[in-house]
C-alpha cells in the first residue's frame, strides 16, 4: 500500500468490515449504507446479475432466511488496491450457518470474491461484487468442499 492512499485502503477495509459486522447481525439497513446506489452484483443464485441496492438487499434479505440465526461471515486473504475514486479487493468469503431445518451442522463453503469500491461524494461504497465458485469443468458441478490456500 502506497502512503498516498493508505488512507483510503484503511476506509475501504472498516467498509468491508462494517458490511460483514451487518451481514452477521442479518442487519439490512446497515448494508443497505454500505452500497452504491446502482450497485452491479455477480452473485450466488439462480440470477446472472442483480443491478441497484435494492435488488442487493433482496439477495441478502433471501440469504438470510436460509439460515438461522446465528451466522457468521468471514474474509480470508482479502488483498485491495486503490486509485483515486476507484478501488477493487479480492479473496475469499464464506457465509455459513445452521440452515432451517436442518441438523446442528453448520453448513457454507468457500468463494471466491471481487469487489470494486468507488469513492462517491467523499465516501467508499461497494460499486460491484463478483462471487463465484470453482466448477469441474467435465461434470459442471460446483466444487463446494475447497479451502483457501494455506497462507505462508
Amino acid at each position: 500500500m502506497t502512503t498516498k492512499f493508505a488512507a483510503d485502503e484503511a476506509q475501504i477495509r472498516q467498509l468491508i468490515d462494517r458490511s460483514v459486522a451487518a451481514i452477521r447481525a442479518m442487519d439490512l439497513a446497515t448494508l443497505d449504507a454500505c452500497f452504491a446506489p446502482d450497485i452491479v452484483s455477480f452473485d450466488v443464485g439462480p440470477q446472472l446479475v442483480s443491478a441497484g441496492v435494492a435488488a442487493k438487499l433482496q439477495n441478502w434479505k433471501l440469504a438470510f432466511t436460509v439460515f438461522q440465526a446465528p451466522i457468521d461471515y468471514e474474509y480470508r486473504d482479502l488483498a485491495v488496491v486503490v486509485g483515486c475514486d476507484v478501488a477493487f479487493a479480492h479473496g475469499f468469503n464464506r457465509l455459513s450457518g445452521v440452515m432451517k431445518g436442518a441438523s446442528q451442522n453448520r453448513a457454507g463453503p468457500w468463494v471466491r470474491y471481487t469487489g470494486a469500491y468507488r469513492k462517491i461524494r467523499g465516501v467508499w461504497l461497494i460499486a460491484h461484487d463478483h462471487v463465484s465458485t470453482p466448477i469441474n469443468v467435465m461434470t459442471g458441478q460446483a466444487l463446494m468442499s475447497l479451502e483457501p490456500p494455506a497462507v505462508e
